[in-house]
C-alpha cells in the first residue's frame, strides 16, 4: 500500500515548467524494471527527438532474475540481453495532453524479434520524470521459439525513471 500512495502522489505533484517531448533535438534517457514472464531485469533507452512528433531511438534490456528450464538449466548472458533500434510517435501534443505529459507508440527491431510499443512520460520537473512501456513482439526471428528464445519474445511491462538530456 505505501509503494501505491508514493506512486501516486509522485504523479500528482509537479512543476509547472516540466514538458515531456519538445520535438525535433530532445533527447530523453530512461532507466527502469523490465517484467516478463519467466524473469525481471533492468532497461536502458535513449530517444532523441527528429521532429514535432518523431523520435528514434535504441532499447536494451538484461534479464537479471530468470527461472530455470525444465531440465534445471539457467540461461546464458546471450539469451538474457537485448538490443532494440526503435521509431517513436509522440502524441501528447496531438491529445493536447498536459505538456508535462507524453504518450509514444513505436515500432522496435531488435536482437530477437520486430516489435510494437506503447510508453507515456510524465515530468515532474524539467529534467525528471517517470515512464512506463508495454511491449509485444509482432515477428519472431524464429518460427518456433522454444525454451530460452521464449524470453526476448513475449509481452513485457517497463517502469522507472526518464531524464532530459
Amino acid at each position: 500500500m505505501k509503494k501505491i500512495t508514493t506512486l501516486v502522489l509522485l504523479l500528482t505533484i509537479g512543476l509547472v515548467n516540466a514538458q515531456a517531448f519538445k520535438g525535433k533535438g530532445d533527447v530523453k534517457f530512461d532507466v527502469g524494471a523490465n517484467f516478463q514472464n519467466g524473469g525481471s531485469g533492468i532497461r536502458v533507452s535513449s530517444d532523441f527527438g527528429l521532429g514535432e512528433n518523431m523520435s528514434f531511438g535504441f532499447v536494451t534490456s538484461y534479464l537479471l532474475s530468470v527461472s530455470k528450464d525444465d531440465l534445471g538449466n539457467k540461461p546464458d548472458f546471450g539469451d538474457r540481453v537485448d538490443v532494440k533500434g526503435r521509431f517513436n510517435a509522440n502524441l501528447g501534443n496531438v491529445f493536447e495532453l498536459d505538456p508535462k505529459m507524453d504518450i509514444y507508440p513505436g515500432l522496435n527491431l531488435g536482437l530477437r524479434n520486430f516489435g510494437a510499443h506503447v510508453g507515456f512520460r510524465y515530468f515532474f520537473t524539467e529534467g525528471f520524470g517517470m515512464f512506463t512501456e508495454a511491449g509485444i513482439p509482432i515477428a519472431s526471428y524464429k518460427t518456433d521459439p522454444i525454451g530460452f528464445d521464449k524470453l526476448n519474445n513475449q509481452f513485457t511491462f517497463n517502469i522507472g525513471a526518464s531524464f532530459n538530456l
